[in-house]
């Protein structure tokens, strides 16, 4: 009788001929995975995990499901058990970790009644024992981890290594299966050019931008701050700073010396991190002009990759869906929330693509929005990236945080600029003054005084009744996040051409015109915030440079609606404190204290809210780690809005009655983004209870009443919760 022959992954064909081996299969996996692993030294282990992680489907029971029986087999604990049997705890736990995840998850490792302890000694398995027959289960007694924890946090550490090594178990499994079963998809992938072709485009694009570039002082700084972004590219690969004020050029200089530090030290790629999508995709599309639509890619949860097009790649929209999956590509742009969620996830779909990250340069823009509340992980796992994974790290900001201090003294930042203080002195357009409180009505009054004004304010509540007020006088616009995007991006064109034509333009807005709006006022005034939020108000008033210096008055509301939440308070409060210390409240020593100061006022717990980090030290010494827990805690974007579809414009419209009828509603959903407003339970069912709601698709809600929608401030007759709560986009 004929050995029997064992597959991974069936076709239709039933003889079975172009079905694929699953010892090839195996074999595949672990070199793919092996050749991941290498650049950060653990391609023995990665490939371990790759020849046994579908070893269960060496049982009978699995072959007779891939021949079509209706069965569930557990096929994914096998080879998690045959690892504890064969190699001691250190290494075994962590190929326990990743071979049970490599489908459903990582585990938490719980107890006999629950996680990974659960799966591997109590759960019934079939025979899948004839694996020995075909794959040789390497020895792993001379490898050792080449990883030293950060911060005496050793737990942190090994639990950070599972992760990476999870990911090149799980994109050496997707990639191999899709070579195998959609070999056309696969096909596509990989399309990007090498580093020097693109240092090359970068290169012709800054020449002609600084040679057609007017004469003028700050010109002549823009070259220098590049010119000093290029020459510490020649640094080793480690923590750096940026600190360039806005309108120094930081976005295309922070790009220069993440092309030159790639050259120089053969990394492999290089992530842009922006708290924004308006500035994600403001960037994106100087990137893809740059470089080429194949070589970028813009992930959030916004991007419709169907509005991309190049000449020279076929199927791009398919190409750039693919990347997604694993950041494979040279340049990818994307947000605090996917990329640092990902870091903390324990699913296999968030998960794959992050052993991308190892020797690449990773920009943080914005960097003073990365989530305080969960500051001290963050900064724990980039600092993981750059001791143990050969990653380049760049805090990049016009206000820069107070870091240093919260990381390991080896891992302190470098300062790429040689002077920030007078750069920053260079930069001044701005006269900051101290208004003290005022009541609306003192607040309307000055307003009407100015011909072209901004005024933000922290709450929905409060630009609403400024608006309402101001409008009794003439006409005036409001922003906010009641408004959809499509609106909103509508009125921001309005804007735009008064203030160019020099015509009357007073504007009432929330935080979110602070988000990377390229917005110009010659006055601005600010209700208190955190100094960083001054600045970035600071950063709509006279950003062209049109006038000597801008004025900027900042404000404290006396009405109730002025402060919706304990943190803006608690900021408002350092915030003042700073300003009533510092005659430039806006100067690097006012924004140096004013972190220094909210990082005490928060404390290690507040910058961990969640304990993250004590959660992977509790059961370091038997790598008992919680990565289904943690995945749930670290949630950047507080959960418990409701999404709802305003058809807004005939665009808004059309998209709504083809929604209707669609028998794949699901192809809708990134092009519908731009006409979804977030809101709060207690006002979605009170729309859902006044029959104002239609469901399509078992996903969608659209609003059925456009007279609930105001043309000047977008959703009303709802009962406002006062914060903003839209300003990160996954």
């Amino acid at each position: 009788m004929a050995d029997p022959i064992y597959y991974a992954h069936s076709t239709d064909v039933p003889n079975k001929q172009d079905w694929q081996l699953l010892s090839v299969h195996l074999q595949n996996v672990a070199d793919i995975a092996s050749d991941f692993a290498d650049t950060f030294h653990a391609s023995d282990i990665a490939y371990a995990g790759g020849l046994l992680h579908d070893i269960g489907k060496y049982s009978v029971d699995f072959q007779r499901r891939l021949e079509g029986a209706r069965i569930r087999v557990d096929h994914s604990t096998a080879g998690a058990r045959e690892a504890r049997a064969l190699y001691p705890k250190q290494f075994s736990r962590i190929l326990e970790y990743i071979i049970t995840g490599h489908h459903g998850g990582l585990l938490n490792y719980g107890s006999s009644e629950s996680g990974l302890e659960e799966r591997l000694g109590n759960r019934f398995l079939p025979d899948y024992s004839a694996y020995r027959d075909e794959v040789q289960a390497p020895d792993l007694a001379g490898f050792r981890p080449a990883v030293r924890p950060v911060q005496k946090r050793a737990g942190f550490t090994i639990a950070f290594y599972t992760r990476m090594l999870y990911s090149c178990l799980v994109d050496a499994d997707s990639l191999d299966t899709e070579a195998f079963s959609a070999p056309a998809t696969a096909s596509v992938r990989g399309r990007y050019e090498s580093f020097e072709t693109l240092s090359r485009k970068f290169d012709e694009y800054m020449t002609a931008l600084l040679s057609g570039a007017e004469e003028t002082p700050i010109n002549r700084q823009r070259r220098e701050i590049y010119e000093q972004c290029r020459e510490m590219a020649a640094l080793p690969q480690q923590m750096f700073t940026l600190t360039v004020p806005t309108g120094g050029g930081k976005t295309l200089s922070s790009m220069a010396f993440a092309l030159e530090h790639v050259q120089r030290h053969g990394l492999e790629r290089i992530f842009y991190v922006i708290p924004y999508t308006s500035i994600i995709e403001q960037n994106a599309a100087v990137f893809r002009k740059i470089f080429g639509s194949r070589n970028v890619l813009e992930h959030h949860s916004n991007f419709d990759p169907s509005t991309v097009s190049d000449d020279d790649v076929e199927s791009l929209e398919q190409y750039l869906k693919l990347s997604a999956e694993n950041w494979d590509v040279p340049i990818t742009v994307t947000t605090n929330v996917q990329f640092f969620e990902s870091l903390f996830s324990n699913k296999r779909s968030r998960c794959r693509k992050i052993h991308n990250l190892s020797r690449s340069v990773i920009i943080l823009d914005e960097a003073q929005m990365l989530p305080t509340n969960y500051l001290r992980p963050c900064l724990q796992a980039l600092s993981e990236l750059v001791r143990n994974y050969g990653s380049t790290v760049v805090i990049c900001t016009a206000t820069q945080p107070k870091l240093g201090e919260l990381l390991d003294e080896s891992l302190r930042p470098i300062e790429i600029m040689r002077s920030p203080g007078d750069l920053y002195k260079m930069f001044q357009r701005v006269n900051v003054h101290d208004l003290g409180p005022l009541s609306d009505e003192e607040l309307t009054t000055r307003l009407q005084g100015h011909r072209q004004v901004l005024c933000i304010v922290n709450t929905r509540a409060h630009a609403q009744h400024l608006h309402t007020a101001l409008s009794e006088h003439g006409r005036c616009y409001h922003l906010s996040a009641r408004m959809c995007p499509a609106h909103r991006r509508k009125q921001l064109k309005e804007i735009k051409d008064l203030l160019k034509e020099g015509a009357d333009c007073r504007v009432v807005s929330t935080q979110l015109i602070e988000a990377g709006v390229d917005i110009d006022f010659p006055v601005v005034y600010r209700a208190m915030a955190g100094i960083d939020s001054v600045a970035q108000a600071a950063g709509r008033c006279n950003r062209e440079g049109k006038a000597v210096r801008g004025e900027v008055y900042v404000f404290r509301s006396t009405e109730k609606y002025g402060q919706a939440t304990s943190w803006q308070r608690l900021t408002a409060e350092i915030g003042r404190m700073v300003m009533d210390t510092y005659d430039d409240p806006l100067s690097l020593p006012a924004v140096e204290s004013y972190f220094r100061k909210l990082y005490s006022y928060k404390g290690d717990g507040g910058l961990d809210r969640e304990e993250i980090l004590p959660s992977f030290e509790r059961g370091a010494g038997d790598l008992a780690f919680p990565f289904e827990d943690i995945s749930w805690k670290f949630s950047i974007i507080e959960q418990g809005t409701k999404d709802l579809i305003v058809p807004y414009g005939e665009e808004g419209r059309r998209l709504v009655d083809e929604l209707r009828t669609s028998e794949s509603p699901w192809k809708y959903a990134r092009r519908l983004q731009g006409y979804t407003i977030n809101i709060y339970p207690n006002e979605f069912k009170e729309l859902e209870r006044a029959g104002e709601i239609d469901l399509f698709g078992d996903r969608f809600y659209v609003i059925n009443d456009m007279s609930k929608y105001s043309e000047e401030t977008g959703l009303i007759n709802r009962k406002s919760n006062g914060g903003e709560g839209s300003l990160l986009i996954v």
